[in-house]
């Protein structure tokens, strides 16, 4: 089944956004040491219900929440996402030692992520 399993705050501002989510929610924001400019968030312990997230640098065109649904095939969920009216924003890229990542705009405007983890990834 595909699910939901990470959500992104788009911002134009990570320092700004980052603190205001560790003081108002006492989340754990941290800069990820990857390639690209990406801060984590834990969002609670592990055990117990909930998922983690990320915040992106994006332009003033997409800003808000986005949430990423994990799949085992992405190349067949963006050819599904073409057949029923959407659109490809962001095409799929590879995420060093993560796995594979695209942005699609639903058949009603709403930005969704796609991921596929790389097999030696473990996710």
């Amino acid at each position: 089944m595909n699910r939901f399993t990470h959500f992104e705050l788009a911002t134009t501002d990570l320092e700004k956004t980052a603190n205001f989510y560790r003081e108002v929610f006492g989340w754990q924001v941290d800069k990820w040491e990857g390639p690209v400019e990406y801060w984590l968030v834990t969002t609670g312990d592990h055990s117990t219900p909930g998922i983690n997230g990320g915040l992106m640098h994006t332009g003033p065109e997409m800003t808000g929440t986005i949430n990423t649904v994990e799949v085992e095939d992405i190349d067949a969920v963006l050819a599904r996402t073409l057949a029923n009216g959407a659109e490809v924003i962001m095409p799929k890229d590879a995420i060093p030692g993560v796995g594979y990542q695209a942005y699609i705009k639903d058949n009603c405007g709403i930005v969704v992520g796609i991921h596929q983890a790389y097999p030696e990834a473990g996710m």
